[in-house]
């Protein structure tokens, strides 16, 4: 067994060494990380009964990616399902290399039985983020995992070296099989509220986390649900905000904190109570029917139990939410990955090339519910050639640059493979408005970009004077509140094919979903790198 593991790291070693050494120019310092997994379906009973799930090296989350500044990661992925498997990266760059994204529109679903090796850096990044399966609606049945990238050794960080580093899953989740919900909206209809709320693939007090009275640990919180906002919270205990997918944040503590679905945050939190057992909490936010469930904090010399009322949160108070999402604002002074404040990028001083307004969409097509963006619903090539691939060899016929406006036409729903043009280099403003009761979630792979302004009713060009063009949060996913807007600024210097999503699930598999297509004629490993040695071709790729 040791033998087969020393020869597998080999060939992982020696592909890897070829990979880079014909495309890119690694520094000295920028180790590799090897991973080996194997994607299968497995009993699993986060409520209590049993139904199928994702499992990965028959875990379920799957394993935590650990990894510093600039790592190289080398993850091989086994897919033993029946069916056809991707895993993304939610929040990781993939700087110059959208061909290791893992979604539709760049990647070569990996065949039953058959293995893809992933290799992408970790370039300039710190944070909080995690991966997931982004097919076939393999979401809801597990797959996902936490990613941290730590930073460089020499970097400073804004805050003492807790005493300990946890991740903190939370998502509302369906007792019903995923392939049965992919049925349901298959068929045209809508899935039914969810039954519950998993933490770390958890039902209510399944999960616990051991610490000692008068320490100080992080919690790496993400949201890897389908649909709803959550609210998280500790008994007894204060939140104390230090970064947001990748930026670390003005400390600013809270008593609980909202993260909308795709989203990640880090907390410390100090052991400062009486040596007890304390609740986790969480619960859904803006939902006529608030689902609940917790955890346990468990301090290493507890004398009681976990006892007492859940502590409640903020249920349907959107302005509460909104008053705490104002506060989240860039550490200024706080080195980022690299060795440099992170108010040190102007981004306020920047002159905007281009204004772009996304509006939700929705119709039934064909009797099917179908969702869109700017009057879009997004379908996959006939073929299933991948959009960078097709653009990689120049295939013609699989989507049309432009198939998507900058701004909603007033026309009913159309189906087409949407793509939007974009120049490389290019200093573009987003603004995402939401005409609707329910808060929305958006994010946009291969970027983080500047949270500039939120509020409600209709923006205009007038919205632009409450802009914050100073410490605006950097991240890359954003929450909308209903009949509101919100505006971000994006610097476009990452070449590649990228997905722009909701992060409500449903909606995302019918169709509320595009890809921004950053272009640059040039055609040099300096912009971006070639397709990789191991692609897999497919669709018309593989004629």
């Amino acid at each position: 067994m040791l033998r087969d593991q020393t020869a597998l790291c080999r060939r992982l070693v020696l592909f890897a060494f070829c990979f880079v050494s014909g495309l890119i120019t690694v520094a000295a310092d920028s180790p590799y990380r090897f991973f080996d997994w194997t994607v299968t379906y497995g009993d699993i009973y986060p409520l209590g009964v049993r139904q199928q799930g994702i499992l990965i090296n028959g875990q379920f989350p799957g394993p935590d990616i650990y990894s510093v500044t600039n790592d190289n990661l080398v993850i091989n992925v086994h897919n033993n399902l029946a069916e056809p498997f991707l895993l993304s990266w939610n929040g990781v760059q993939m700087r110059k290399n959208s061909f290791q994204d893992g979604v539709y529109g760049t990647n070569c679903p990996i065949p039953p039985g058959k293995n893809f090796t992933y290799i992408f850096q970790v370039k300039d990044q710190i944070g909080s983020f995690f991966y997931f399966p982004s097919l076939a609606f393999h979401k809801a049945a597990g797959g996902f995992g936490g990613i941290r990238i730590l930073s460089r050794p020499l970097i400073p960080v804004p805050f003492p070296e807790p005493s300990g580093d946890f991740t903190v899953l939370i998502g509302d989740w369906y007792k019903t099989k995923h392939s049965v919900l992919k049925a349901v909206l298959d068929s045209g209809r809508r899935l039914m509220f969810p039954d519950g709320i998993l933490i770390n693939g958890r039902g209510p007090n399944g999960a616990s986390f051991t610490v000692e009275k008068g320490k100080t640990y992080r919690f790496r919180i993400s949201n890897v649900g389908l649909e709803h906002s959550l609210n998280f919270r500790i008994q007894g205990h204060q939140l104390k905000l230090v970064e947001v997918e990748g930026t670390h944040t003005v400390q600013t503590t809270y008593s609980s904190i909202d993260v909308h679905v795709g989203q990640s945050y880090s907390v410390l939190v100090t052991m400062d109570q009486p040596a007890r057992d304390y609740y986790f909490a969480v619960s859904t936010r803006f939902t006529s029917k608030v689902l609940t469930s917790t955890a346990v904090l468990h301090y290493s010399n507890s004398a009681r139990p976990v006892s007492g009322p859940i502590p409640s949160g903020p249920t349907t108070d959107i302005n509460w939410s909104i008053n705490q999402a104002r506060t989240i604002r860039t550490n200024l002074t706080a080195s980022g990955p690299r060795p440099n404040p992170q108010g040190s990028y102007h981004y306020g001083q920047i002159n905007v090339t281009r204004t772009i307004k996304l509006v939700s969409s929705a119709a039934i097509i064909k009797r099917k519910q179908r969702y869109g963006v700017n009057g879009v619903s997004f379908i996959p090539a006939v073929d299933g050639t991948p959009l960078k691939v097709a653009d990689y060899f120049g295939i013609p016929g699989i989507f049309r640059v432009g198939s998507i406006p900058d701004s909603p036409t007033g026309r009913g729903l159309v189906l087409d493979t949407a793509v939007m043009g974009s120049d490389y280099r290019g200093f573009i403003e987003i603004v995402f408005e939401n005409r609707e009761n329910i808060v929305q979630s958006w994010h946009l792979d291969g970027y983080n970009f500047w949270v500039v302004g939120m509020d409600g009713g209709k923006w205009s060009p007038a919205s632009r004077k409450e802009y914050n063009l100073v410490d605006a949060v950097s991240r890359c996913t954003i929450q909308v509140y209903p009949n509101s807007w919100t505006a971000i600024y994006i610097s476009l210097d990452n070449v590649g094919m990228w997905n722009l999503r909701t992060e409500f699930w449903a909606r995302q598999y019918l169709g509320q979903q595009f890809y921004l297509r950053v272009f640059t004629p040039i055609k040099s490993p300096r912009d971006e790198y070639p397709m990789p040695a191991n692609a897999l071709l497919c669709g018309r790729a593989a004629h």
